[in-house]
């Protein structure tokens, strides 16, 4: 008969084994799906690029809360953030990392100049990329699992030169572009649909998204009696721009895309940003859409500060996917990406449908300005 010293240690060893084939079979109904997401954490636009990993880590930390399910296994989402510095080479080199270590879902780019060269990455390893990058050619390659989350362009810059000749009756715009590829996608797109609706473009001139002295370019467009200034960049440009420009005595409209929407242009410019910006941002009024507060709320209070752009567009997105993947039934890129193409979602900042290029079947566009320090609706279109 053994004693009772050795069946401690006999029971001690049947209750190990035990409690590791539980865990080990509840590690085989679990399955990690990596949730990538790159843009400039670093540089004059890293306040964007937290913004947008924030919406994606909100996302995720939801999704893990409800256990969705996927081919009979709970999923829990982890996110992997990569700065690519709104770089382009920085954004490959990021991209190669992200699918070397077997990143399916991207979020990102931020910028357009990234997301172009990236998007061949993800394409060649079969990885999904949604990015909110604005350039047409980013969803002309033909790549089936490239998205683009937001408007376009086209889209954005036609907004922009509709509202300036109906609502600020410009007749004569100079034109501003950062040399960037979202700044010279934007810009253009807004000439040639300002041209359309009668507006004469008096200049257009070019500076770099380095840039702080805009002083020669706006003395130009001065002499040249513009009725507003239309500039294709971003608001680590825009906002001493806005200053200089009152310096000078130029007061007329300062008109933008989506990255000009931010509370980064109140902060940088001061008095000198108000009534006289205005900007066009893909997505409808977030405050007034049915979801839309109740993101707000809960994303300050989780990171302690306002949303900026696109914080819900990474959200959203992240949400449509898991959708798409418990529809489809399946972690493939592919088929996920099927999903995407062929059902809805409704976001905290509109409903999302793809089509067969990756653009957004439809989409609204708003126009705001800035009160007080906060953006304010002004127009929808």
């Amino acid at each position: 008969m053994p004693s009772k010293m050795n069946m401690a240690p006999l029971a001690l060893a049947a209750l190990l084994c035990v409690s590791t084939t539980m865990t080990n079979a509840a590690l085989a109904q679990e399955q990690v799906v990596k949730i990538g997401v790159t843009g400039p954490l670093s540089g004059a636009n890293a306040f964007a690029g937290k913004d947008n990993e924030n919406g994606v880590r909100l996302a995720v930390e939801d999704l893990n809360a409800q256990k969705i399910k996927v081919a009979g296994k709970t999923v829990r989402f982890e996110l992997q953030s990569e700065d690519d510095a709104g770089d382009p080479k920085q954004g490959v080199t990021v991209a190669q990392k992200l699918v070397d270590g077997g990143v399916k879902f991207v979020l990102g780019p931020y910028n357009s100049g990234v997301a172009i060269p990236a998007s061949r990455v993800y394409n060649e390893a079969g990885a999904l990329m949604s990015t909110v990058g604005t350039n047409p050619k980013i969803t002309q390659g033909g790549y089936k699992t490239v998205f683009r989350t937001v408007a376009s362009d086209a889209q954005v810059g036609g907004s922009m030169a509709s509202y300036a000749a109906r609502e600020l009756k410009v007749k004569n715009v100079g034109v501003i572009d950062d040399r960037t590829a979202f700044g010279t996608g934007i810009a253009a797109e807004f000439k040639r649909q300002a041209q359309a609706a009668g507006m004469k473009i008096a200049g257009h001139e070019f500076t770099n998204d380095k840039a702080s002295d805009f002083a020669a370019i706006l003395t130009s467009l001065r002499a040249k009696k513009v009725d507003a200034i239309f500039f294709g960049g971003y608001a680590p440009q825009a906002a001493p721009m806005a200053r200089q420009m009152k310096a000078l005595g130029l007061n007329v409209p300062l008109l933008g895309g989506d990255t000009l929407c931010s509370p980064e242009m109140a902060k940088l410019g001061g008095p000198a940003v108000g009534e006289n910006v205005r900007c066009a941002q893909a997505g409808a009024i977030i405050a007034k859409q049915p979801g839309g507060p109740a993101f707000l709320d809960k994303y300050k209070a989780r990171f302690k500060r306002e949303p900026d752009v696109y914080a819900p567009s990474f959200y959203d997105q992240t949400m449509f996917i898991a959708q798409a993947m418990k529809t489809a039934n399946s972690f493939d890129p592919a088929a996920v990406a099927q999903q995407l193409r062929s059902q809805s979602y409704a976001g905290v900042v509109g409903t999302y449908g793809y089509d067969d290029k990756g653009n957004l079947k439809k989409t609204t566009v708003t126009v705001y300005t800035f009160k007080n320090g906060a953006l304010a609706p002004l127009a929808s279109y």
